[in-house]
């Protein structure tokens, strides 16, 4: 059915805001959360128009993606940013603000034709910049099926991402204060492993860290 769509997320930003926001949009909508619940009978039975993806740790089976049209959002500006951690992997290289692109899941990672892209802060904790990203992903789920735009082939140079791991998450030494500060709050969400640091053997992580006239002030847990 044209004015029936599925919203995929794992996280529990992403249901306030299918509950708050998308659930109120003009169509039928349901929200599916786990990868159990993603399979191709149950999506057929629903007959979307469009799946969207808020924010997934799974892989999508290629049978879901290939009978019915799926929408991812990512932040990058694609193809800029293709692969895994993209907020931890801007923030490192010094980035201020982003894209949120939608674009069309395709069996190559972050590869698919470009529906609409929207400018992005970075500003604050990961917490808040994953907040602010599924609020904007709301706004384009609107536009998108207001409009349904065509979807356009990715233009421009092609950088990829490399996923990071949680032993990636340890404080580099010698980091200045500012990008102390970046290194933290860029992990500083639900969910996420925080950064953390190892001192006389004891296991020091970090949280709610604040930048006041260069100064760093950070909250921390003992392990």
């Amino acid at each position: 059915m044209d004015n029936t769509y599925v919203v995929c997320g794992c996280k529990s930003w992403n249901r306030k805001v299918f509950d708050n926001v998308i659930s109120k949009l003009p169509g039928k909508w349901q929200y599916i959360e786990s990868k159990e619940e993603l399979i191709l009978e149950a999506v057929k039975n629903i007959s979307p128009r469009y799946v969207f993806f808020l924010h997934w740790s799974w892989i999508v089976p290629s049978e879901i993606f290939e009978n019915v049209e799926c929408i991812n959002f990512h932040m990058t500006d694609l193809p800029y940013g293709r692969g895994g951690s993209p907020l931890q992997n801007l923030i490192l290289r010094g980035h201020k603000d982003t894209k949120l692109t939608a674009h069309r899941m395709t069996a190559q990672l972050d590869e698919g034709p470009v529906y609409l892209k929207k400018e992005l802060s970075l500003e604050g904790r990961a917490q808040e910049i994953l907040e602010r990203a599924c609020d904007l992903s709301a706004a384009m789920i609107e536009e998108v099926i207001k409009t349904n735009p065509e979807p356009r082939e990715q233009e421009g140079e092609i950088v990829v991402f490399e996923r990071r791991t949680p032993e990636m998450s340890e404080i580099p030494k010698g980091l200045s204060p500012e990008k102390r500060y970046d290194f933290i709050r860029m992990l500083d969400a639900e969910g996420y492993p925080p950064a953390f640091e190892i001192i006389d053997g004891i296991w020091y992580q970090y949280h709610n860290a604040r930048l006041n006239n260069g100064e760093l002030e950070v909250e921390s847990t003992v392990l």
